[in-house]
């Protein structure tokens, strides 16, 4: 695998960086368009991450026009805010109806254009200028974009050029479709964009990944989305490559093993594009000078005989213990993928067990078999939700009882908005209030959960209304309508929020926190995973790099209240 270097690899005019939170995509845009700004080029680097830092890197006030970077002469950076993207977008779809249609109606069409799908839609709605405009192309060698739109968004875009009334009037809670209410205007400047994506003389995308199978899986599933769209050329960055292998320190070691075992066990189709490599970093990507080196060069921080890992720290335990002398009876373990909440549920379930609970341990992870072999002997009842499996039900009721009414045209927007992670969300939710209704008779303790979107979406009268009408059912059932007020309970319910010691896991798990509260979910205890600085390293590389977590671990103890556990890395 050879490393990544700018003058070996096959630029276009556009470059798209994606990837999965975490793994570094930021920090290797910027440094591509550092780098390429130093060799005289004129570079636009544009930037839709929420958790973006990049005025922290680049030291200066940053805009969604776009502000030339004074220390590196011929780059211009646009920061653009999706979050308040979404925001504007929402209320020039909404506010020509403040006064004419009821409160409730209107709350109800904030909750559906407050969702993931919306900042999704509203991005590329931002920087479609930026693809399409001629100023742009004509002024710059290089256009870099920090996240590229998904597979799903880029479909909503190629539906069938009649916009019909199913869309304005779609509030059912699946639907993702009336987030394009008010994009009519501008269908030709998304058609010009997506041709501009799928061309291979214009436009590379670049997958990114960590050397670990979750982002390399993820990779691999965006990839196959693309395709699917046309958008083939395509690139795979694997970053933080171990280099500084010491066999005599044992941490070092198991993960360097780690990582190539992960390599070893990569999906196939990635295999078949260009692969290059970044070494792991000791020191933080936060500033020009240090991401000027990135593709180059590594830095320790000499931390010698100092360096002492974290101790006097909460743990497991002392959660758990928590857990069950306040007699909580539905516990979550929520976060990103990758953040090991499948191995904290069942470590909650097998320390609740242990201390005379009765435990039932659900997930939604397919891969999750060696937990259940473990907590099976202890007497914890499992079970697995299929999501592939649920959602196909989930689907077929839609589909039969839309199919007598729709014209073929809608069914496609049918189709559509069922592919979206909306949609996943509500038929897995209905899964899950199924079991969570076993918290009269036993602890449940539930691996992955819906977002707080979801939940308000199901608790919006017309969402009500409309799931209804769409399943073609009289009622809602008990089990989905007792879920939210016990879900609001704080005496009933724990969210436990999972993160890891790094500046995006964080930003996204304290999203996920106001997500929660906005559907009136409180929590309480976070778990910080996966920890170097509980560590003791000889290793001088992984002590900087374990000095540089503590940054982190400072920011989530301020966001739980001092109810912050931390697990220290290990080679599960």
């Amino acid at each position: 695998m050879e490393k990544f270097n700018l003058s070996d690899i096959g630029l276009t005019k556009y470059l798209f960086f994606t990837g999965k939170g975490g793994v570094g995509k930021t920090s290797i845009a910027c440094a591509t368009a550092v780098g390429l700004a130093d060799t005289g080029k004129n570079i636009l680097l544009i930037s839709t991450d929420p958790a973006s830092n990049l005025q922290d890197v680049f030291n200066q006030t940053l805009n969604s026009k776009g502000v030339t970077i004074q220390e590196v002469s011929g780059l211009t950076v646009a920061n653009l805010d999706p979050v308040q993207a979404a925001a504007e977008y929402k209320e020039s779809v909404i506010s020509p109806f403040r006064g004419k249609l009821p409160e409730s109606v209107i709350e109800n069409m904030e909750e559906q254009l407050s969702g993931s799908c919306t900042v999704e839609i509203s991005a590329f709605n931002e920087f479609a200028d930026f693809i399409t405009g001629k100023k742009e192309r004509e002024e710059y060698d290089y256009i870099i974009f920090d996240t590229a739109p998904t597979g799903h968004t880029l479909r909503m875009l190629q539906l069938p050029s009649a916009w019909s009334s199913f869309i304005s009037e779609s509030t059912h809670g699946a639907s993702c479709l009336g987030q394009l209410s008010g994009l009519e205007q501008r269908k030709e400047v998304y058609k010009q964009a997506v041709q501009t994506l799928s061309d291979p003389q214009k436009t590379n995308l670049i997958l990114v990944s960590r050397p670990e199978s979750s982002p390399l899986k993820e990779a691999a599933r965006s990839s196959h989305e693309l395709q699917l769209l046309g958008i083939k050329n395509q690139t795979l960055i694997i970053n933080a490559m171990l280099e500084h292998v010491d066999d005599s320190d044992t941490v070092t070691k198991r993960l360097h093993e780690r990582q190539q075992k992960a390599l070893s066990e990569m999906p196939e189709e990635l295999s078949a594009y260009p692969i290059y490599s970044i070494p792991m970093r000791s020191y933080n990507l936060s500033n020009i000078t240090n991401i000027r080196k990135m593709l180059n060069e590594d830095i320790l921080t000499n931390i010698g005989d100092s360096y002492q890992p974290l101790n006097n720290v909460k743990t497991e335990k002392e959660l758990i213990d928590d857990l069950y002398q306040s007699g909580k009876r539905v516990i979550f373990t929520m976060g990103k993928g990758g953040v090991g909440k499948t191995t904290v549920a069942t470590q909650i379930a097998l320390g609740l067990a242990k201390r005379g609970a009765k435990v039932h341990l659900t997930t939604t992870d397919p891969a999750n078999h060696l937990n259940y072999d473990l907590v099976i002997k202890t007497g914890i009842t499992v079970s697995r939700i299929d999501e592939v499996k649920e959602l196909e039900k989930y689907k077929n009721e839609v589909r039969s009882k839309a199919a007598p009414t729709m014209s073929a045209e809608d069914m496609e927007y049918i189709e559509e908005d069922l592919r979206s992670p909306c949609t996943q969300e509500i038929a897995v939710f209905r899964a899950f209030a199924q079991i969570v209704e076993k918290a009269n008779n036993e602890v449940v303790v539930i691996d992955t959960a819906p977002t707080g979107h979801t939940l308000l979406l199901l608790d919006a009268t017309e969402s009500y209304h409309k799931e209804v009408e769409r399943t073609h059912g009289d009622d809602m059932p008990d089990a989905v309508r007792n879920l939210l007020p016990r879900l609001r309970n704080p005496e009933e319910t724990e969210v436990v929020i999972v993160t890891l010691p790094e500046p995006t896991p964080v930003f996204e798990a304290e999203r996920l926190q106001q997500d929660l509260k906005r559907a009136g979910i409180q929590n309480k205890w976070w778990i910080v995973n996966a920890c170097l600085s509980l560590v003791d390293t000889k290793n001088p590389f992984l002590q900087s790099k374990a000095k540089s977590e503590l940054k982190w671990i400072d920011k989530v103890n301020e966001l739980a209240s001092n109810n912050m556990a931390l697990i220290k890395w290990t080679n599960l």
